[in-house]
């Protein structure tokens, strides 16, 4: 099984930022077949174009554009790429960063793929700070990963006690109708909850309340348009349920710390 060393992959790495103990490499990949290997370091990997297919010892994962990947030390996995670019924004984890922040490695997952907004949205965050890099985005990396560490931690503790079945299905909804979400009640009647409980207990689980989730998933779907370059932000805005342009802008800088037009400039 090949074994890979920090900064290594399989492309052509554009960019390498170190960070006392964080690993920070853009890199468009070379292989068409990258055959089972394992990395030194934690890392996560963020898919910024074309798609791979990923292959671990529990099954194979379609991931295109904008998937996030995390994977632990030494787990091990193939890839396969199809024709054309296909393009990756890595961040490795060594140990002296995680015995610096007391960061227990063995009570994170081995692989997996992120769909969490809680947790996709703060990475996309040190992908804006890596790209527009000056002398507070150390410091702005560090506490962004330790809050994605944090929420990590604490989806593998929920996975490991029983969490309630409405939980999965609330975010399945949440997801499938974040242009037009329902209601409150709406919600409960579907769930067959009450409402007073739904309310009390979404936070425990989301960590935030509705409206708040649901404009995390607008803003992160709207990540994946702004690649594409013939789409106006009216045009973003209204596909992800804003109810204008400005609406739009102002909530993606309040989870992105920048304008949509400046994260399409970045992301090019």
């Amino acid at each position: 099984m090949h074994y890979l060393a920090t900064g290594q992959f399989y492309g052509e790495t554009n960019q390498t930022l170190e960070l006392d103990g964080l690993t920070i490499t853009d890199t468009e990949y070379s292989y068409e077949f990258a055959d089972w290997h394992y990395h030194e370091n934690p890392h996560f990997a963020l898919i910024t174009r074309g798609d791979i297919l990923e292959g671990t010892r529990k099954g194979t994962y379609e991931c295109p554009v904008d998937t996030l990947l995390f994977h632990n030390r030494q787990e091990p996995h193939y890839n396969i790429k199809p024709k054309g670019t296909t393009r990756g924004f890595q961040l490795e984890i060594d140990e002296q960063w995680s015995r610096k922040f007391e960061l227990n490695l063995d009570a994170l997952p081995g692989i997996a793929r992120i769909t969490q907004p809680i947790i996709r949205l703060p990475f996309y965050n040190i992908y804006k700070e890596a790209k527009l890099f000056d002398d507070a985005s150390r410091i702005t990396i560090d506490a962004l990963l330790i809050e994605i560490f944090a929420a990590l931690q604490g989806l593998s503790s929920s996975r490991a006690t029983t969490m309630p079945a409405w939980v999965k299905r609330v975010d399945e909804i949440l997801h499938d109708n974040f242009a037009h979400p329902p209601s409150l009640q709406e919600l409960s009647q579907e769930l067959n909850l009450h409402w007073a409980h739904l309310s009390r207990e979404f936070p425990r689980y989301f960590h935030c309340n509705f409206g708040e989730y649901v404009r995390k998933i607008r803003v992160e779907k709207s990540l994946v348009l702004l690649r594409n370059k013939n789409l106006s932000l009216t045009e973003i805005a209204l596909a992800c349920g804003f109810a204008d342009q400005s609406h739009f802008i102002r909530c993606f800088k309040a989870f992105c710390g920048i304008t949509p037009k400046a994260f399409r400039k970045i992301s090019a």
